[in-house]
């Protein structure tokens, strides 16, 4: 089940090797992201641009909006 967390927990995570996806769209994704951060899109999220995730590792999924 998705939970929401804060900065300090997003840092032990990938610290510990968590896997960090981002959502946006492309365009928005060349903009600025996280460091290291994955992009695949909202719209592209399916089980074969997944498959790209290693199943081992803790994935934090994030989107960042402006408004």
């Amino acid at each position: 089940m998705p939970t929401g967390i804060d900065r300090s927990r997003v840092q032990e995570l990938v610290a510990a090797g968590a896997q960090l996806i981002e959502v946006l769209p492309r365009d928005e994704y060349e903009d600025e992201h996280l460091p290291g951060a994955i992009n695949i899109p909202l719209k592209e999220l399916e089980r074969e641009t997944a498959e790209q995730l290693e199943r081992s590792r803790a994935v934090i999924v994030y989107c960042y909006d402006y408004q």
